[in-house]
């Protein structure tokens, strides 16, 4: 024993004679070389200080993901031991245009071309739960998605399509009880059932009371849907991801990549209390929560989030929640590359800035990836721009060796002490929110409004003093004309929305539509679960305004209070 402990003290004396030696080395380059530098560039995108060099000094005192190995707790590493080498991220396309019948073609393109999972985007009505023919639709049917009115709609969506065999992602929240209610009803008319279905449904709605505004009924009613939708689908789907827990709409808003993780964190911890305050067993609905993050231009900065993200989820899910199911703890995500970095002045860069997001992507473990498309910003993307976005991930995945390694960056001090400093920073956002009560009494003050609009203001003062380079736009900048062809959509989809749901209202049968709104709106007055009610209702071809109408007699519409 004497010889053991001999032996490890002469490690440790030689470990610190080691370190020494390089707080030697490193003062002498500062001494040297850190003068300062010409460039005002030493930040990233959040305009957090970063030094010129990082050495084993800057991990003292943490042990960061150094004794872990991926696919064990923490999960700093990643969820998955052997990270790519198994299994390929899932590589969709973000896609919606027109009525349903025509991005059902361009579905079947994707899935030819090599996309493994369907992501539907809906056009502004179908988001605030108005169908293409009512007035406030007017002029935006079809225009930035796809057009969803009825069970109709999503079977034509989904024609020749079988969906026991496709994982489909649903960028829907406000109404998302809804539009998934009918999207299973689309599936039992193929003859598959609810639960067969993989995919997700976004339906987070805090973030929309944060960021992206497209709600429908107040707060709380809003958190009872979601967590009947926990409910019923831990029971009766339980392959499908009940919620996308999104940071991406909150960046995009103009939130750092620090305020992304904690707010979106945040948002996530409220809904698992909302479920365990239900009765839920934590580890009855969290093994199908899942996330969706933005993946901004700062390379380190974005792959330092995600890693920082999964090592709080599972931390916070086992010693606060007590989770025990280890698929509670392991946080899985979905990731867009930036939209709102892509430029239209210049548009070809943006094929240039879409592949090294995806990269940071890969290298901070995603499970799923949508690249964007060049020209995304001006208009719908075309056939061909959509189909580069797809190629940019697959040469990432076959052809530049980055899924051969677990975690390739781990141990790097750079990415280790950037984790460490974006879990901090999460952190000591997390004490601001409970000191606002939370995330409700947060929102209801303006609180996360006024934190994201100041730093979107920032952001856009740098941009606009040069303090922040945009290739094409403040710095590099050309004469030249837009030189791209564009997808151009037209009226023609509002107009075939229309007739054919005058259509559908002539066959259907009225009563049996009426029967089952009276039983919805009995149902979401009481505390009864509304899934199977709302499943009726789409099942009889209500549409989806006369289901919104019907829980807004009940719930009422949110109004936003005026906060600046």
């Amino acid at each position: 024993m004497t010889g053991l402990r001999t032996d490890a003290d002469a490690t440790i004396a030689a470990m610190q004679s080691e370190l020494d030696d390089l707080r030697r080395q490193v003062a002498e380059w500062r001494e040297r070389f850190d003068r300062g530098t010409v460039r005002d560039l030493n930040f990233t995108n959040s305009a957090q200080e970063v030094a010129p060099l990082y050495t084993a000094l800057d991990l003292e005192g943490t042990a960061g993901a150094a004794f872990e190995v991926p696919g064990s707790f923490p999960f700093t590493r990643g969820i998955h031991p052997t990270g790519y080498r198994g299994r390929l991220w899932t590589m969709r396309q973000f896609a919606g245009f027109g009525s349903a019948r025509e991005t059902n073609e361009r579905y079947k393109f994707l899935l030819k071309h090599g996309t493994t999972g369907l992501s539907v985007a809906f056009d502004f009505p179908t988001l605030m739960g108005y169908d293409s023919d009512h007035p406030r639709s007017e002029g935006e049917v079809g225009k930035c998605g796809v057009a969803i009115s009825s069970l109709a709609d999503m079977e034509a969506l989904f024609e020749g399509i079988p969906l026991g065999d496709v994982s489909t992602s649903m960028t829907i929240n406000g109404p998302a009880i809804i539009l998934w209610c009918f999207y299973i009803a689309a599936a039992e008319k193929q003859g598959v059932s609810a639960a067969q279905l993989r995919g997700t449904v976004q339906n987070d709605i805090l973030k929309e009371y944060m960021a992206q505004h497209a709600w429908c009924f107040p707060i709380e009613p809003a958190l009872r849907l979601i967590v009947d939708m926990f409910e019923w689908g831990s029971v009766n789907s339980p392959q499908w991801n009940t919620i996308s827990i999104s940071g991406y709409h909150i960046r995009e808003a103009g939130a750092t990549a620090a305020q992304e993780l904690a707010f979106t964190l945040a948002d996530g911890f409220t809904y698992v209390e909302r479920g365990i305050a239900r009765g839920m067993d934590v580890d009855d609905f969290a093994p199908r929560l899942s996330f969706f993050w933005d993946v901004h231009n700062d390379f380190f900065e974005e792959i330092a989030k995600l890693r920082a993200a999964r090592r709080i989820w599972a931390r916070r899910m086992r010693d606060r929640y007590g989770a025990k199911d280890p698929r509670s703890l392991t946080m899985r995500f979905h990731l867009q590359t930036a939209g709102v970095t892509l430029t239209a002045q210049q548009p070809m860069n943006n094929v240039v800035r879409v592949a090294y997001q995806a990269l940071a992507g890969v290298l901070g473990g995603t499970q799923s990836l949508h690249t964007n498309s060049m020209d995304e910003t001006i208009a719908l993307p075309t056939e061909h721009s959509v189909q580069v976005a797809l190629r940019t991930q697959q040469v990432l995945a076959y052809e530049t060796g980055v899924a051969n390694v677990s975690d390739p960056l781990g141990g790097s001090y750079y990415v280790e002490k950037l984790t460490d400093d974006m879990e901090r920073e999460a952190e000591t956002l997390f004490e601001a929110i409970e000191a606002q009560g939370g995330v409700v009494k947060g929102l209801e003050a303006g609180w996360f409004q006024r934190r994201i609009a100041e730093s979107a203001a920032r952001q856009q003062w740098e941009i606009e003093q040069h303090r922040r380079v945009i290739v094409g736009v403040n710095e590099f900048e050309t004469d030249e004309s837009l030189t791209i062809p564009l997808l151009k959509m037209d009226e023609e989809a509002a107009r075939e929305q229309a007739a054919a749901l005058q259509k559908l209202r002539e066959r259907r049968d009225i009563a049996v539509c009426v029967a089952n709104l009276d039983r919805l709106r009995d149902a979401a007055r009481g505390s009864e679960n509304v899934v199977p009610h709302i499943l009726d209702c789409a099942r009889s071809y209500c549409t989806l305004y006369e289901i919104r109408a019907a829980l807004e007699d009940v719930f009422g519409a949110y109004r936003e209070p005026v906060f600046f």
